[in-house]
């Protein structure tokens, strides 16, 4: 192949992967611009690119800031903390349940992991209904333990985190033994800080997942102080579009955290994914 044929090559294809980005990135386009227009725009107009420049303002922001924007603070609060404590928990419980498949032989060990694989095939809105008489027998409705707890040992999680300690190492856990460390120590110590890139995808999957769950939270939650960000913002919206400023400006603001997430985590994310995916 000659040199100019792989040029035009390259070309083509970095113009395809131009246009898919574009598309990707076509509807976080329309949100930042809609969050820039009036509210009357957006009901007369719709969702568009064609607008007039000279209608953008930043006052739908302000009025996140004014005292009508104060519920939705309280929204954006409850999110980053459910979020937060759930993916501490979840990367806690499931990288434990993981490294055990994984790493210890025990009877009954290839049932338990046929058991997460049964449940990761499982649709979740089939699980919806026990689990919500559960929270009701265990008294924590309207609460955030009732939206974490069923997601807290997530089945994708604790199958990532087998699969990835497949490829570790089994003789340093022997050479740790001989010089008497416990089995929590091994862990914590000595297999946690390999698992690096593994804790940081699961950290983003699992904190996308949270940040973004409408359902659950939707049966569980009662008073509007306790609401997530999903279920705030669909209260805002009504069929005379009075809230459209609130409800443009308060989404864009909630795709920061997970902007952040990935930001910070970005260098192990691709080799989490990567190492864990193909051990077998």
């Amino acid at each position: 192949m000659t040199t100019k044929k792989k040029k035009w090559i390259s070309i083509a294809v970095t113009f395809i992967f131009a246009v898919i980005t574009l598309t990707a990135l076509f509807p976080i386009i329309s949100l930042v611009v809609a969050s820039l227009r009036p509210a009357s725009g957006l009901m007369r107009e719709g969702l568009s690119l064609l607008f007039d420049p000279a209608e953008l303002t930043f006052s739908n922001y302000l009025s996140i800031f004014s005292e009508s924007g104060q519920q939705y603070w309280r929204w954006y609060l409850n999110s980053l903390l459910i979020s937060g404590m759930l993916i501490v928990l979840s990367l806690f419980f499931s990288s434990m349940v993981g490294y055990a498949l994984a790493m210890y032989q025990f009877k009954g060990r290839n049932v338990l992991f046929v058991l997460v694989l049964f449940i990761l095939m499982i649709p979740f809105e089939i699980l919806m209904l026990p689990l919500y008489q559960l929270m009701i027998d265990l008294n924590l409705i309207n609460s955030y333990f009732a939206v974490m707890l069923p997601l807290i040992v997530a089945p994708i999680a604790v199958f990532f985190f087998r699969q990835y300690c497949l490829g570790l190492p089994k003789e340093l856990m022997e050479s740790a033994r001989i010089d008497g460390c416990t089995e929590y120590g091994i862990f914590f110590r000595i297999m946690a800080p390999l698992m690096g890139p593994s804790f940081a995808a699961m950290a983003i999957l699992q904190g996308l997942t949270s940040w973004n769950n409408f359902l659950w939270p939707l049966l569980v939650l009662r008073s509007s102080d306790m609401f997530t960000l999903p279920i705030g913002l669909s209260t805002l919206m009504t069929p005379y579009g009075n809230n459209y400023e609130l409800l443009f400006s308060g989404s864009v603001l909630t795709i920061i955290p997970i902007i952040i997430l990935f930001l910070f985590f970005q260098k192990f994310f691709i080799s989490g994914l990567t190492v864990g995916g193909v051990k077998g």
